[in-house]
């Protein structure tokens, strides 16, 4: 069994797979050396392979909401990354960069359906791993910025709380409105003009109907001002949520800022090898015609 093939045996993502499997896998593979500072790749970059440490060490980061870096993980021999973006073919979830020269060995996607078609037993085994791998990354990982405020506010409240803030809603309604103006108007009708049958329990200047008002007022501001807080808090977790947002947003232009100028870096430095390699072809030219012109002697006198 050759070197690598005892290699995967270490590797969790290939502890079901049998010595055969495991040499047939390892034929798939390709060897990718990369230096200390070398990044092996980037977050939101498109990728269709996983790595396997052959030897080295690498760090594997993504920065936060608010710009901070977070180190998820030191990789070594035997680990392996970029397992996510094999299945889906999506997006990076986290950036690795070299942190000692280190030896990786690749396994695209075409290279492990070529395995699979050869192997498709070792199929079961390997999505048992990548599901055990999947669920403790989606454990550590799980968190966003945009958040509902109806589901930050879910409906934990009590029934005072619901209390107030269906009165606080029904007294700002036309049907409230229209209630008190048909309660005042038959109360001061009442006991404006004598009806028969019906006595006069509050002549002018009414005051029992002073007493009830004013009590009124007082219970209902107590309950509008219950409820202006719950709103308040309401609040308070939109402009958490909005700000977040707008960091998530910032973050994520910066992200692109740091894309296009590795992009642009590495743009640069292809054509400063290109005027390199340009360069001396082109003096060598201008020698030969040089050395190869006519020399012409000039007339005497």
């Amino acid at each position: 069994m050759s070197a690598d093939a005892d290699l995967l045996k270490e590797v969790s993502l290939f502890q079901f797979l049998d010595d055969r499997e495991r040499a047939d896998l390892a034929a798939e593979m390709h060897l990718v050396r990369l230096k200390a500072g070398e990044v092996l790749f980037q977050i939101g970059e498109p990728g269709d392979a996983l790595f396997v440490v052959r030897s080295g060490e690498a760090e594997v980061f993504f920065k936060n909401d608010t710009g901070e870096r977070i180190v998820l993980e030191l990789v070594t021999a035997g680990d392996f990354v970029g397992e996510l973006s094999l299945l889906d073919r999506g997006s990076r979830s986290a950036s690795v960069v070299a942190t000692r020269d280190m030896e990786v060995l690749e396994l695209d996607r075409a290279g492990l359906e070529k395995f699979l078609l050869l192997r498709p037993q070792a199929a079961m085994d390997l999505l048992a791993a990548m599901g055990r791998r999947l669920r403790v990354s989606a454990e550590r990982l799980r968190h966003t910025a945009s958040r509902n405020v109806n589901e930050e506010m879910a409906d934990h409240r009590s029934v005072v709380q619901k209390s107030a803030d269906w009165i606080a809603e029904f007294a700002g309604s036309i049907a409230f409105l229209m209630i008190h103006v048909g309660w005042f108007g038959s109360w001061l009708l009442v006991n404006s003009v004598k009806i028969p049958g019906i006595p006069q329990f509050d002549p002018f200047p009414f005051g029992f109907l002073t007493l009830t008002v004013s009590l009124e007022a007082i219970f209902l501001s107590v309950f509008v001002l219950l409820s202006q807080n719950r709103q308040a808090a309401k609040d308070h977790v939109r402009s958490d949520v909005e700000y977040d947002v707008n960091l998530k947003a910032e973050m994520e232009i910066a992200h692109l800022h740091e894309k296009m100028d590795r992009l642009t870096a590495d743009v640069l430095l292809r054509l400063e090898r290109l005027q390199q390699a340009v360069g001396p072809a082109k003096g060598a030219e201008r020698g030969g015609r040089r050395g190869g012109g006519e020399v012409r002697e000039l007339p005497p006198g």
